[in-house]
């Protein structure tokens, strides 16, 4: 589980995710009627059943044969959006065909072709939106990975197994970390808007300006978010970036957050500061590992108490009732 819980470098933002949201406190409202409890929320016109995506984690087969088909069996039986990574262990394909409301996260390649080829493949298969990274234009530093020895030359990558034709020479990852392209520029989110009308959201903003370049370059929202603590060390968390970031935006396109999310206040605290919904990534690996589709699926029925508990002492019937003021 080494890939799946470590940080880059000395993983002071990694540990920095979850002490974001442990030094906020909340100040909840009193004599509100909460007796009827609604978690749903919409999100790019879409209902989500609570304001909890999953977000897109690479090589679910790690934790379990099932990988990603899982995790889309307990996102469809819990009424959310599973978000696809590009480097999933089960192809688009496969995961389409679940019938979840799926999402695929994209990567802009230095071979243009292989990105486009993907984003086709994405619309036959009938997933909603492009989920663009953006904050990889090079690999962060994975030091746990080296001294672990880490090497997943047993997985199958399914969303590439024609672009390896003829590249087998150095494996997988050293052909995809070499196509990583480090000249991206806003300019290529319109070259990716130039080919599909599904929409777009940009991952991986931390400032108020990439937030609202982001808006000038059309996309329908953003993800406030430092890649799971996996890139850039000592970046600033998430949550202490997003209040800023929803001011700038102003509603002109959604603003999505992960990274720490563990409990149902956390949840709360981030719809309270501006996110329209958040997403969670390593819980429902952890979930998957210890029982698979199941596991899955008592991390997100956790999860979706807590958040009707949070809701309800905090005096919210709705998200929409949560009071501007709440965190501190």
């Amino acid at each position: 589980m080494e890939y799946y819980s470590g940080g880059s470098a000395d993983g002071l933002t990694l540990r920095d995710n979850r002490a974001a949201f442990e030094r906020l406190r909340l100040k909840p409202r009193v004599l509100v009627d909460v007796s009827d409890i609604d978690t749903s929320v919409e999100v790019l016109g879409h209902r989500e059943s609570m304001p909890v995506m999953i977000a897109p984690t690479a090589m679910a087969r790690l934790a379990h044969p099932d990988g990603e088909l899982a995790i889309a069996r307990a996102a469809t039986r819990a009424g959310i959006t599973q978000v696809l990574s590009s480097l999933s262990t089960n192809s688009i394909e496969e995961v389409g065909a679940v019938g979840a409301k799926t999402w695929f996260q994209l990567y802009v390649f230095k071979d243009r072709s292989i990105s486009e080829h993907l984003v086709r493949r994405v619309e036959e298969a009938g997933y909603r939106a492009l989920m663009l990274t953006v904050d990889l234009p090079v690999p962060g530093l994975r030091e746990n990975l080296t001294r672990s020895g880490f090497d997943p030359s047993g997985l199958t990558m399914s969303n590439f197994t024609e672009v390896m034709k003829g590249h087998q020479e150095g494996g997988f990852f050293a052909y995809i970390h070499d196509n990583f392209d480090a000249s991206l520029t806003w300019e290529d989110v319109g070259w990716l808007r130039s080919i599909t009308d599904l929409p777009i959201v940009v991952k991986g903003v931390l400032r108020p300006d990439d937030a609202l370049a982001a808006v000038s370059a059309g996309v329908a929202g953003i993800v406030v978010s430092n890649h799971g603590g996996r890139q850039l060390d000592t970046a600033v968390a998430g949550i202490d970036a997003l209040p800023a970031i929803a001011e700038a935006v102003d509603n002109r396109c959604e603003v999505l957050l992960d990274g720490g999310i563990r409990r149902g206040t956390d949840v709360v605290k981030a719809l309270a500061l501006g996110a329209r919904a958040v997403m969670v990534g390593r819980p429902l690996l952890w979930g998957l590992a210890v029982d698979g589709q199941a596991g899955a699926e008592d991390v997100l029925a956790i999860l979706r108490a807590e958040v009707e508990n949070a809701l309800a002492l905090c005096g919210a019937p709705s998200v929409a009732d949560l009071p501007p003021d709440l965190v501190v």
